[in-house]
């Protein structure tokens, strides 16, 4: 059972790092001021789900989900 909760741990800290790298290669959400002057109805604008920064939000999600579920997982023992 160590080794499992080694390996869970392990898994959690490279989800830990993954995930922080991946906030941090995102845009501000002050880059997309430019729909105010309808610069959001360009190609990129429609486009922006199949983008390189549309992925990076799609992977942000499912990593946050992840370590979630994970810190609830390494934590079950403490209440048990």
């Amino acid at each position: 059972m160590a080794t499992l909760r080694t390996i869970v741990t392990i898994i959690f800290i490279l989800v830990c790092i993954v995930l922080t790298v991946l906030v941090l290669m995102q845009e501000g959400k002050a880059a997309g001021l430019g729909a105010i002057s309808g610069a959001a109805e360009s190609y990129w604008g429609k486009n922006k789900g199949r983008s390189m920064e549309g992925t990076l939000v799609k992977l942000t999600k499912i990593l946050a989900i992840v370590f979630m579920i994970l810190a609830v997982v390494l934590n079950i023992k403490r209440f048990g």
